[in-house]
Formats: structure tokens, C-alpha cells, sequence
């Protein structure tokens, strides 16, 4: 069996949830603050990336980040292009760990309009996943937000994440597509109500050989999502916790059986750059443990 034939395997059958690794430039610093380093703690975009970088090797590192019960990880794009010990993360990810290697590729948000944020262009698309396959990438993420129930907006949002599907695809690689839904917003069961029936209507479009994965906001009407996990297109159905709580998130999740995580926040939830090694696993595997019994139960 290839290494994508049992990623594929993994992804699509395996008990565990996934990492979401992939904070970038307008999110690091908060990170960063909340794992402990303050941005007088480094100068520039060079030191922060280094102290992100750090951050992130010393959880691929960590016992328990291990396919026993993380999936896979979704990777920043100067995380794919860095080494941990001097083996390129994706390649150490994957051989040394289990755990199948994702990328962020989208490049932000355009301003709101008709609910919605649409993704902003992504230049070199076609560069970016033939180096992305090179290095050992499984598949890629591309976030856009809801914030309204307009349907306009919604299906405009949902057009555009599929038609950079079919180039993920077109590429060899395993599109998730996230259309989040905001947890704040006033509408928002009947934004997903909107939103599950454009993804189906997109999904039912795909040529027989195309598999995505859908990550998503936690609904609020559980079970909204079990149709998107039965149907034949999708890989996986996976959950971003979106600003909940841990303890929150892991609570609705498991009110959604058909629906694994894919958090971050809550992933390094308590973590801190002074705890010592330790300290750090405990920490880190016991967040593990409640990710992973929730995507499990």
C-alpha cells in the first residue's frame, strides 16, 4: 500500500481527530500570548515565526502526538517548509509520528458582503500544490467565512470553496473545504440549514473520482451534518471548535457522531513555553485525550 493509499486509509476510517497547526500572520501573536510568548518577547516576522516554530515542533514532538490518536495535521505554509531535527516536517509528520501532513493554502478573507468572506485570490495556486505534493502533502485547507443566513452570500461562498476544490484535486491532493460559520452569529442555524443544502447540491456535481472533506463549525441542530458524511464524495467531516471552549467544543462534538475534530485553540489550550518537558506532554496529552474521546464517543 502507498503512503497516500494509507493516509487515505487513515483519513478516512481512523479513530482520532485532526491537529489544526495552521495559525498565520494575523493570528500568531495571539497564539503566541496565550502560549506565553509576548510580542516583547521577539522582534519582527522572522522571530515570531522562530518562536512559533518552536511551539508547533515541540507538539510534533511531544508523546503524544502520535497517529494513536491524532489523525492528521494541518500545516502552515512556512511550517512545510521548515525541518524539525532536520528532517522536513511534513516527511517527520508522517514517517516518524503517523501523522498525515495537511496545508493551509488560503490567504486571508475579503471584506464582508451579502453575510459572507469570501476567499481572497491565492497567487501561484498551481506552484503551491505541485510543491505541496512534492513534500509529502496528504491534502489542503482553505477557510472562508458565514457570517449571516443570506443565501446569496452562502452560495457564493460555497461556489467558490468547491471550484478551488476541483484544483486541489486536479492537483493529486485532498481538498477540505471550510465554509466556517460564525458562533456568534444571530442566524446561524439557519445559515448551516442554507449551507448544508449548497454543499450537497456541490457535492452531487463532483466527477466520480473526486474526494473532499468538509470542516465545519459545530451545528447547532445536531446531527445537520451526518447527510455530508454519508455521501459518497466526502473523505471526512471534521469540526472546528470556532472559539468555544474546550470543554464546550468537545461537549457538542459529541452530540455529532458522524463529525471527528479538527481543533486548535483547544488543541494547546493551557500549554506554556516555560513549562518543562514534562509538564508540557502532561498538558498537551490531556487535551489530547479529551479531543480524542470526543471525535471517538
Amino acid at each position: 500500500m502507498s503512503n497516500t493509499a494509507a493516509q487515505r486509509t487513515q483519513i478516512h476510517t481512523g479513530d482520532g481527530f485532526i491537529a489544526a497547526l495552521d495559525q498565520s500572520g494575523g493570528s500568531t501573536p495571539k497564539a503566541l500570548s496565550l502560549y506565553g510568548v509576548e510580542p516583547a518577547d521577539y522582534s519582527g516576522d522572522v522571530e515570531m515565526f522562530q518562536a512559533m516554530h518552536d511551539m508547533r515542533a515541540r507538539i510534533i514532538l511531544a508523546d503524544d502526538f502520535t497517529s494513536a490518536k491524532v489523525l492528521g495535521a494541518i500545516l502552515f505554509e512556512r511550517t512545510m517548509n521548515e525541518t524539525i531535527n532536520g528532517t522536513p516536517v511534513a516527511e517527520l509528520m508522517w514517517s516518524k509520528r503517523g501523522v498525515v501532513p495537511f496545508l493551509k493554502i488560503d490567504k486571508g478573507l475579503e471584506d464582508e458582503a451579502q453575510g459572507v468572506q469570501l476567499l481572497k485570490p491565492i497567487p501561484g495556486l498551481e506552484a503551491l500544490l505541485d510543491e505541496a505534493k512534492s513534500k509529502g502533502i496528504f491534502g489542503t485547507k482553505e477557510r472562508s467565512v458565514i457570517h449571516a443566513a443570506n443565501e446569496a452570500g452562502i452560495a457564493a461562498i460555497v461556489a467558490q470553496q468547491f471550484d478551488l476544490a476541483k484544483a486541489v484535486a486536479k492537483a493529486g491532493l485532498v481538498p477540505i473545504i471550510e465554509p466556517e460559520v460564525t458562533i456568534t452569529s444571530d442566524t446561524k442555524a439557519d445559515a448551516e440549514g442554507i449551507l448544508v443544502s449548497e454543499i450537497i447540491k456541490h457535492l452531487n456535481g463532483l466527477d466520480d473520482v473526486v474526494e473532499v472533506m468538509v470542516k465545519l463549525t459545530i451545528p447547532e441542530n445536531a446531527g445537520i451534518y451526518d447527510v455530508l458524511a454519508d455521501h459518497p464524495r466526502v473523505m471526512r467531516v471534521v469540526a472546528l471548535s470556532g472559539g468555544y471552549s474546550t470543554q464546550d467544543a468537545c461537549h457538542k462534538l459529541t452530540q455529532n457522531p458522524k463529525m471527528i475534530a479538527s481543533f486548535s485553540r483547544a488543541l494547546t489550550e493551557g500549554l506554556n513555553v516555560k513549562m518543562t518537558d514534562v509538564e508540557f506532554n502532561t498538558a498537551l496529552g490531556q487535551n489530547i485525550d479529551k479531543i480524542y474521546s470526543a471525535s471517538v464517543a
